[in-house]
Parts: C-alpha cells; structure tokens; sequence
C-alpha cells in the first residue's frame, strides 16, 4: 500500500481568494474592511486603474484602458487585468457597438467608497461603551503576550519536547489542517466563513493597545475569538470577558508583514550554521538536518540524504526547505550570487525526486469492451477531449480524467443508441 505525501501549500491573501466561489467572494465584499484589504494589497498600477474607475457608472472600453500604459509596460497591464479579473474586482460588459468594456464590480466599488470616504456602521464596538478597564493592557505587554503564545505554537508544531498548548488548541490545529492539510482556512461546523474572513479582515484595521467589545458578536464568532487568543492573536483577560485586545499579530496578518532576520550560512560541503540561540529556530533546522554541534550562539548541523528524505517524508517539500535557507539567510550570504549554492539546492530536489519517483493521478477506468472498434472510437473521444490520461490497448481498458468523465460518458451512451 503507498502512502500519498500530503504536502502544506503557502498562499498570499490574493492567492487565497483567488480560489474562492464568487458566490462567496461576493459576500465577503458586502463588508467594508474587506474592500479595504483586498485595495491595500493589489499592485500599485491595479490600484490606479481602480481609483480611476471608483466614480464612474459606465463600463469603459478595454481599448481605452490600455491606453492608460505605455507599449512598452504592456506585460504590466495584462498583470493587473488578470488580477483585477481573478479576485472579481472587475468584469468584461458589450458596449453598445459590441465593443467590449470593464466595470467594476458594483459590490465592491460601493463598499470600497464606504471604506475610503466614511458612513456605513462601525466595522467594531469600541470598548469604550464599557467603561474604562481596570485591567488595562499597553502595547509592550500585549507583544509580549502575542510572541510568547505564538512561540509556544511554533515550538509544538515542530515536536519540541518542552512545548505544551491545551487540547482544544491541539484539535484546532489538527481541524484546520495546519499540520497536515493545505487550506489556510476551514471552518468548524456552523461557523461561516464569510463572518470569520471578515472579522480577520476588520481586526487588521483595529489599533494596537485599544480595547474592543464583544457586544453584538455570534456565539460562531465568540467561539473563533477563542481560537484567535489561544493563537496569540488577541488578548482576553478570561474566555467570558466582554472586551478584547487585537494583538500586533492580528493587525498585519491581512498585510502579510514579516520580519526574519538573516542568521544561516550554508556551505557547499553541506554544513549550515546557524547563529542564533533561539530554540525554535534550531528545532526548525533540525527538521530538515542532522545537528553536529551546539555552542552558545550558533550551532552547526549538517544537510544529508536521510535528513532531507525524513523532512519529506513528513510533508515538507524541497523548495521549502530551499525557501526557508534563502529568505534567512546571513547577511553575508545576501551579497552572493545566488544566494544558496547551486550544489546544495539541486542535490536536495534530487533527493526528493527519489521519493516521488511515482506520480498519483485521480482517473476514471473504463473496461469491458465488448468489441475493439467500440474501444478504439471511445478512446479517440477521450483524446480528443484532451482527458486521456491512460489507455492499454492489449486488455481494452483506459482511464479519463474525473474532469473529462461526464463528456466521454454522454458520447458513450449516444453511441450506443446509434447502434
């Protein structure tokens, strides 16, 4: 029996949205904060071509907002054109003439206005309607706070032996499929996805060091709170408090801010040295090497087959282990071109190709051909179709793409009926 390799995709904001119905997308930009987040992140030429567009009723023809660039930043149009497309900012509409034009989506021009300009309700309950609080937090303590709860995850999630987190935030990782699965986010039962997108979203608008009520808030949304502080990502003083803090990790996680500092040298003979005393940052080498030496400051570790092929075997693909040697890397390192040794990078994708030296592809199988015209018409279909993914001739059995099955299955049954 073979084992399928599940492997931890890492998206941005858009990438994730990208991937969502539009049914969904579409509620998601009823809510202001949305909107705003969604703007903060395009690309600085799709933001121009949204701001020009804000004001405007009208479709504008496609003709003419290429005009906007020049021929020479034409690959930057067709960027922007695909983006605005994918996240369902814009969409095409005939003029009059039966020109094609673009518009903005109705839903989310509205809303963006809204976000920009002022009115609508109060994206949050300030706490202030509570009185003030006795058991005020500043900003330093809520870092504080914010790092040492996060820490904690990152220890667990990594096997570190010292790292202990509760059951509840155990099974959430495990439901959310943090560990193990590829979607960023999944939902408990009842909870709404859209409530839950937009509540992050408005939370990335909330000031650091100011408190907010929970008046108002579902009993769904009350239980993600929960989850939210046992992440680290607000601070409530008891889980029946009537007010919250937004940590500085809730505030950038829309922005997708990060701040590594450089601290790994890795050599062509496949040792890494890392300078740095934190116990995480060591226990995320150690996934993927095999620790030599240990000093104060810096530990030396080195990359071999069995540690690579073990990290594999666990979920962790080779260009994420490459990704995490680049994006903290020294400093020294940073001035070097490339930045990682060519030797080291090939050598761990071809220790994961040893792995994956079989390729797993979801099909349909048809078998039992009474004749072989009946099977060669019906393969030449699926061909045609572009959905044969496998055929033997010899035995008559092929298998078509879970895509292509329901076309090849309504030729098959109007075949039959000719004959």
């Amino acid at each position: 029996m073979m084992k399928l390799r599940v492997q931890l995709q890492c998206k941005n904001l858009h990438e994730y949205l990208r991937e969502l119905s539009p049914e969904i997308l579409d509620r998601l930009y009823n809510h202001p904060a949305t909107c705003l987040a969604v703007y903060r992140e395009l690309p600085s030429l799709a933001k121009n071509y949204v701001m020009r567009m804000l004001f405007l009723d009208q479709p504008l023809p496609q003709a003419a907002v290429a005009l906007w660039v020049k021929k020479d930043s034409q690959k930057d149009h067709d960027e922007c054109v695909s983006v605005l497309a994918g996240l369902r900012l814009w969409h095409s509409q005939q003029l009059q003439g039966g020109l094609q034009g673009y518009i903005l989506n109705p839903v989310f021009k509205d809303n963006l206005r809204i976000a920009l300009l002022g009115g609508g309700r109060a994206w949050a309950d300030e706490g202030s309607s509570l009185g003030p609080d006795r058991h005020a937090r500043d900003i330093e303590s809520l870092d504080r706070y914010a790092m040492e709860r996060w820490e904690v995850i990152l220890h667990f999630m990594v096997g570190s032996p010292s790292a202990a987190v509760s059951q509840d935030l155990a099974q959430l990782l495990v439901q959310a499929g943090l560990m193990k699965s590829i979607d960023l986010f999944k939902c408990e039962q009842g909870m709404d996805l859209v409530e839950i997108l937009s509540f992050l979203f408005q939370l990335s608008f909330s000031t650091l060091g100011r408190d907010y009520s929970v008046e108002g808030m579902s009993e769904s949304l009350l239980t993600f709170l929960q989850h939210l502080r046992e992440f680290g990502l607000v601070f409530q003083r008891k889980r029946k408090s009537r007010r919250y803090y937004p940590t500085r990790l809730a505030i950038t996680l829309a922005a997708g801010v990060t701040s590594n500092t450089g601290f790994i040298v890795v050599e062509t003979n496949y040792r890494i040295y890392a300078y740095t005393n934190s116990e995480l940052q060591i226990a995320l080498v150690a996934l993927f090497s095999e620790m030599l030496y240990r000093f104060p400051n810096v530990v030396v570790a080195q990359v071999t087959r069995e540690s690579v092929q073990q990290a594999i075997a666990n979920g962790i693909t080779a260009q994420q282990i490459i990704h995490f040697l680049r994006t903290r890397a020294h400093p020294v390192m940073l001035k070097q071109t490339p930045v990682l040794p060519p030797t080291i990078t090939d050598q761990i994708r071809l220790w994961e190709l040893e792995r994956d030296r079989l390729q797993f592809t979801e099909g349909v199988l048809y078998n039992q051909f009474l004749s072989q015209t009946d099977f060669e018409v019906l393969r030449d279909r699926a061909q045609g179709l572009g959905c044969l993914v496998w055929q033997d001739v010899t035995h008559r059995v092929m298998v078509v793409t879970p895509q292509g099955h329901s076309e090849v299955k309504r030729f098959w049954k109007r075949q039959k009926s000719h004959t």
